[in-house]
């Protein structure tokens, strides 16, 4: 008489693996929701790159990558990429060390640190085109306020005999050779409150200890911050910098409204590659050949941002 083998008894998962599962299944809804408004959109825009367009999809014609190859031949296309990669080089450094030291300085008082950190978040939640339509104001070559002050400094110093040092009042944004500047000046100013309310809440994360501690040791403010702030920021620097950097190789709003009768600005000295995409888009009704700018565009955010990450992160052991 053979008896059956005993019923092997399945073994519960621990607390947790039913962690990890339930975690899993929770980032599946937003990751799936992710992809199908951000990869989907990606994939038709290749699609749509390789035809002509047509409200009728069967009267598209396939053109493969003749627009790529048009593009890459495009002047035009290579003075908004210029100016885009410039855009990225002046705004994200200099808005990145200003916020930081300024978070540093507020770092350092007691009283109305809240009113400080308002003050200078405020531009940053501005509508970019109010912001636009201001300094666009200001910029004014003939009533503008800051033309106005280089009026008055200038007759100020000519009663001194030293009107040498004065500056003549400035066409900003019609001229190509600080239109450029000019438009940069807008972004580094509205993004420096989202820089300081980012390094601030960063140095409010780091333990007082390791002050101290360096302190004893002898530090000077310097050391302070060369070997205890600047490193134990990493984190925050990382995201700082990729995330500055795609909304700068993004910029829109500022450029088409500073000047909205001449987008683009003198010689296309401000064209960015978002607003080239427009124009050809909605302008020029060539959404082929604007879907191909887009593809191109993702493909360097994507590249930029991979360096970034691969040249910025480390790990920090506290």
């Amino acid at each position: 008489m053979t008896s059956n083998p005993p019923e092997r008894r399945r073994r519960p998962l621990s607390l947790s693996k039913r962690e990890a599962l339930w975690a899993y299944a929770f980032l599946a809804i937003p990751l799936a929701f992710f992809a199908f408004i951000r990869f989907w959109p990606a994939l038709q825009s290749f699609y749509l790159s390789l035809y002509t367009w047509h409200v009728d999809p069967a009267q598209r014609d396939f053109v493969g990558l003749g627009y790529y190859e048009e593009l890459l031949g495009n002047p035009v296309f290579h003075q908004a990429l210029r100016n885009t990669l410039q855009y990225t080089i002046i705004t994200v450094p200099i808005s990145m060390a200003l916020g930081l030291g300024i978070a540093i300085l507020l770092q350092s008082i007691t009283g109305g640190r809240g009113w400080y950190r308002a003050i200078y978040f405020a531009p940053f939640i501005t509508p970019a085109v109010a912001v636009a339509w201001v300094w666009g104001w200001m910029y004014n070559y003939n009533f503008g306020i800051i033309n106005t002050l280089l009026i008055e400094w200038w007759t100020f110093l000519e009663r001194f005999g030293l009107e040498r040092f004065a500056i003549d009042p400035q066409r900003f944004l019609t001229n190509p050779e600080i239109a450029l500047y000019s438009v940069s000046a807008v972004i580094i100013w509205q993004q420096l409150g989202f820089q300081v309310v980012i390094f601030l809440a960063g140095l409010q994360g780091i333990p007082r200890v390791y002050y101290e501690a360096a302190r004893i040791d002898g530090a000077n403010p310097w050391d302070l911050f060369r070997h205890v702030t600047f490193p134990l920021l990493n984190p925050v620097l990382v995201f700082s910098g990729v995330v500055s950097t795609i909304a700068a190789l993004q910029l829109f709003d500022q450029i088409v409204n500073i000047n909205f009768t001449d987008q683009g600005g003198p010689l296309n000295r401000t064209l960015s590659i978002a607003v080239y995409m427009f124009q050809e888009a909605f302008g020029r009704a060539r959404l082929g050949y604007a879907a191909a700018v887009t593809v191109v565009l993702f493909g360097i955010i994507l590249v930029i941002t991979l360096v970034q990450l691969r040249l910025t992160q480390r790990r920090v052991e506290y």
